[in-house]
């Protein structure tokens, strides 16, 4: 059995990812920044190392981006009722995996997270950790309103939107919403993908367009 204290303290800590920190009644992270410096690119920082960009062409480029983009690994956990559809997407009747999409028990193993659910103050931290622990480069999608934007869930224990702990690349409307829902999702973030290309060649459109937007 632990021991305690004279003050009542435990003497065996939980480990609570700084919880006690977060004051209730507050949402204590701001809106995740969406990252295009070069430094996020792998094959950008293998370049600078041995000098293969030098040698590489724009048609490798989206070669490589459609192979990416055509093999992307979700990471499979759910968080509240959008995780049985995501598992529907993945069954017999939508076949996600006709798309390259499949889902790995293990963060270290997917480039694609799905958050599908509810996501708490409590809830958040570990989600933070878990997309810390995915390989680059990497991308998310928040799946329903209650990731997009709390959904009916106003109240201080729930996260009023999964970006403001993780950048998201692609939001999916409904609560919850269908399979095909996030088979379009992911279409749409294959696309984005291929624009982008797997070197950034179209990072720093994407970063121009974003910017005119915010000031139009």
């Amino acid at each position: 059995m632990a021991s305690s204290d004279g003050n009542g303290s435990s003497g065996e800590r939980r480990h609570d990812f700084g919880l006690d920190q977060i004051p209730l009644g507050e949402q204590p992270w701001g809106k995740a920044p969406m990252v295009y410096g070069d430094d996020t690119i792998p094959l950008r920082q293998l370049s600078d190392r041995v000098g293969v960009l030098d040698a590489m062409t724009t048609t490798v480029d989206k070669l490589f981006s459609w192979a990416q983009s055509n093999a992307l690994w979700g990471m499979g956990f759910g968080l509240a009722c959008c995780a049985i559809e995501m598992m529907a997407s993945a069954a017999p009747h939508y076949d996600l995996d006709r798309f390259g999409t499949i889902f790995r028990a293990s963060p270290r193993q997917s480039d694609v997270m799905v958050v599908s659910g509810t996501v708490t103050n409590k809830m958040a931290p570990v989600v933070k950790r878990l997309y810390d622990q995915m390989p680059d480069p990497k991308w998310v999608i928040a799946m329903g309103a209650c990731a997009t934007c709390g959904g009916p869930f106003r109240s201080y224990s729930t996260l009023q939107g999964v970006d403001r702990v993780v950048p998201v690349d692609v939001y999916i409307a409904g609560c919850p919403p269908r399979p095909e829902a996030l088979i379009d999702g992911i279409m749409m973030l294959q696309r984005k993908i291929q624009r982008d290309g797997i070197m950034g060649t179209g990072r720093l459109k994407a970063l121009r367009e974003e910017q005119a937007a915010e000031a139009g």
